[in-house]
């Protein structure tokens, strides 16, 4: 039985507290003016919010600061995406802490999906007007007002085999936007779209690379396509691909697999392909390099990083740093627990460690075992850089497609010193790649799963893929297949676990560079263990467990696991094809 989401479905710092202080009385004061349009609600809620800003900080201006090795460069806001709303806590400041304080839902992301009965303004006004009032039940209002998600349980036929039953799954993940409600959370998209399943009722980014590769098999090129179209478009409405479709996740990105989404489809459909997506992956690069020229040596500004050598690497980073709307409680906990850090500091490192899609892992932890001690934004990371590359590549094909030789020569010349960058910075001297550690200028201990990501993009050099794969073979590989990182230490992107994905990534990443005996053992292992969990529970699920002899299905995390589950069904369906039913 698979639970599938319905179609529509501390003692905090200065400046955590002024943020919150001047959110609440945006929201307070454009709720007492209901009759306003709704673009002017936006613009009078921004104005206060910057108002108070210039008023409570030592300084306001519109220039970036000088910065110091090891420091980040202050950004300039960034423009609200026209059509987005503002997310959930901006637009219900006051009601969205007290019902996520008061855990009116046991999962903080349920309120977030909530389906409001009326625009923001008019439920705050009327917040207002009876939260002081005698027997006023803060569950009641938000009952009245906000109608949650409702998970469908479906049924599937009885004694399918592994493939039918991830073949009959797509039709069940898939949804559209049309009469999603204007007042929620979920951002339209033109086009159906393929959903993890459980609690993830939006679409995701890095996840539907995945989730393609398991369409594509079942011969759905028209969902493949669609979703490339939504993909584009969001690139050229919001800027760049969000997290998910839901406005609380438009302040970030995912790993940015767009690139390899449209090689996916030129693979069937020609170069055409990348003729048509070409402006937008142009825009989304420029997304990621934001502040490339202005960025001194040994800082950072948003996603790049210049390094003590002046090459550039990216990093992963959030626009806003406050809580995630979807996880308010577990952040302002965890920062409380951050003892002598900011607590904005630290809410935009768990926002970056979501970014990621590592969320969250021991790779991105000071300590490597406790989550107050997260630097995600500190840490230049190999998975990421590797895309970065073939997002570059990606690029100069698509300009040789359109004879752009000003463009080829460009991105052929990016490419090449990100090449040069990845195996100097990027190379752990233990015989790996790895994560470095920019702010204190040294590698990130321990291998991981992300270690594979030079060879899936092609940017190892061939003495380093054969390394990696021996460290890999000895340290990684287990009864499930590969394990996340080597440390168990409660989080989800940790031992014991695997993941489809990363699985995929190793696979294909070792055969490139003919280490294809081990790349076997890995797929044959982990689709072993997802054959073994359809057995006993007729389901695939979004991890597994890989050590030991109890290969199951995999725990931790900040949610219980959940069933589906859109990447485990597009790798096994790859896997299926390679190694039979």
């Amino acid at each position: 039985m698979a639970v599938i989401p319905a179609r529509h479905a501390s003692n905090p710092s200065p400046e955590a507290a002024f943020d919150r202080t001047a959110k609440h009385f945006a929201a307070n004061a454009v709720a007492r003016r209901p009759n306003l349009p709704r673009t002017l609600r936006r613009r009078a809620s921004l104005a206060f919010v910057l108002a108070a800003a210039c008023i409570s900080l030592p300084a306001c201006s519109d220039t970036q600061p000088v910065v110091r090795p090891g420091e980040d460069a202050a950004v300039p806001p960034q423009t609200r995406p026209s059509g987005v709303l503002p997310p959930p806590s901006e637009l219900y400041g006051e009601l969205f802490t007290a019902v996520q304080t008061q855990q009116i839902y046991p999962d903080q992301k349920t309120f977030v999906d909530t389906t409001p009965d009326a625009d923001a303004a008019t439920i705050m006004r009327l917040y207002a007007q009876q939260k002081d009032a005698p027997g006023f039940s803060l569950r009641d209002f938000v009952t009245q007002h906000f109608k949650p998600p409702v998970d469908a349980v479906v049924t599937p036929p009885a004694n399918q085999t592994l493939r039918a039953h991830i073949d009959w799954l797509w039709p069940h993940l898939t949804r559209t936007t049309e009469g999603a409600s204007p007042n929620g959370s979920l951002i339209t998209l033109p086009k159906p779209y393929v959903v993890p399943g459980g609690r993830f009722r939006e679409g995701y980014y890095w996840d539907s690379y995945f989730t393609m590769l398991g369409l594509q098999e079942a011969g759905r090129e028209d969902l493949v396509d669609d979703m490339l179209d939504n993909f584009a478009h969001l690139i050229d409405t919001v800027g760049h691909v969000p997290n998910g479709n839901r406005t609380y996740y438009a302040s970030r990105s995912q790993p940015p697999f767009f690139a390899y989404m449209v090689e996916l489809a030129a693979e069937k459909e020609g170069n055409g392909v990348y003729q048509k997506y070409l402006p937008a992956l142009r825009k989304e690069y420029a997304y990621w390099m934001q502040g490339e020229t202005g960025t001194a040596r040994g800082a950072a500004t948003a996603h790049v990083v210049t390094m003590p050598d002046g090459a550039v690497l990216n990093r992963y980073w959030d626009a806003s740093a406050t809580p995630r709307d979807e996880s308010y409680l577990e952040d302002v906990q965890t920062a409380k627990s951050a003892a002598g850090r900011p607590a904005p500091e630290v809410w935009r490192d768990l926002r970056a460690g979501a970014e990621s899609g590592w969320d969250f892992s021991s790779r991105w932890l000071g300590d490597g075992k406790t989550l107050a001690t997260i630097r995600t934004t500190a840490i230049v990371p190999i998975d990421l850089n590797s895309l970065m590359y073939h997002l570059e590549k990606t690029i100069v094909t698509g300009c040789t497609v359109t004879h752009d030789a000003a463009c080829v020569a460009d991105f052929s010349a990016r490419a090449s010193r990100r090449d040069a960058a990845i195996n100097h910075w990027l190379w752990n001297a233990n015989g790996y790649y790895g994560d470095y550690d920019w702010q204190l200028g040294q590698p990130r201990d321990g291998l991981t799963a992300a270690a594979l990501y030079p060879l899936f993009a092609g940017v190892a050099t061939p003495d380093h893929a054969i390394s990696t794969a021996q460290h890999v073979r000895d340290t990684l590989l287990q009864p499930g297949g590969l394990a996340t990182t080597t440390q168990n230490t409660g989080q989800q992107w940790d031992a014991p676990n695997g993941w489809a994905p990363l699985q995929w990534i190793a696979i294909e990443g070792l055969s490139r560079y003919g280490e294809r005996p081990l790349a076997d053992e890995i797929g044959q292992r982990f689709l072993k263990g997802v054959k073994g969990v359809y057995a006993s529970e007729g389901k695939l699920v979004e991890k597994y467990v890989v050590e030991g002899s109890g290969v199951g299905g995999g725990g931790g995390g900040e949610y219980p696991l959940q069933d589906g589950f859109g990447w485990t069904n597009g790798v096994t369906a790859k896997l299926l094809d390679r190694y039979g039913q």
